[in-house]
This record gives C-alpha cells, sequence and structure tokens, in this order.
C-alpha cells in the first residue's frame, strides 16, 4: 500500500470559494467512499486569517499508484477547478503504539 499526502490551495479568484462550495457535496461524498474502501486516513481544510477555506490536505493510501491516480482524475475539487496548486507527496505515515 502506498501512502499520499496531498496539499492543495485553492484559486484566488473571486468566484473561488462559490465553486469549493458547489463541488463541495461531490468531494465529501467521494471522501466518504475513500473511508468506505480504507483509502482515507486524515482529511483538513486549510484556512485563512478570517476562517474562510482556502485549501485541503488529505492522507490517503492506495494499493497501487493507478488507484490514485484514478482517485485524482475524478476527484471534485479538480475537475470544479477548485484546487490550484497540489503537491502530492509519497509518505509514510508513523504508527505510534
Amino acid at each position: 500500500m502506498a501512502q499520499y499526502i496531498v496539499y492543495a490551495k485553492d484559486y484566488t479568484d473571486a468566484d473561488a470559494l462559490n465553486r469549493r462550495m458547489a463541488a463541495r457535496p461531490a468531494h465529501l461524498d467521494g471522501v466518504k467512499a475513500l473511508k468506505a474502501r480504507g483509502c482515507f486516513i486524515l482529511g483538513a481544510a486549510l484556512l485563512n486569517e478570517q476562517g474562510t477555506m482556502i485549501g485541503s490536505t488529505l492522507v490517503l493510501e492506495f494499493p497501487a499508484q493507478s488507484d490514485f491516480d484514478a482517485w485524482y482524475a475524478q476527484e471534485p475539487y479538480i475537475l470544479g477547478k477548485v484546487w490550484e496548486n497540489v503537491e502530492i507527496h509519497q509518505a509514510k505515515i508513523a504508527v505510534i503504539e
């Protein structure tokens, strides 16, 4: 299993937050599906000083790179032009017992 950290910053144009909010229900449905498959580890919205969502961080796990690529190609925040700058890093999550 490969683990990934996705760090994504939203577009900053005047309609960016509207696009985010329009795509958010489909994004959250997708996250629920990832969780049901055991692929979702952690997610959080990034906030600005005013508490407005301006990006996202996800920690995900997939059996193969192709599975990650398939998820990414269908992610509503990509298709809806919510995320402008996306950093993807393979990671190894520490297991603390």
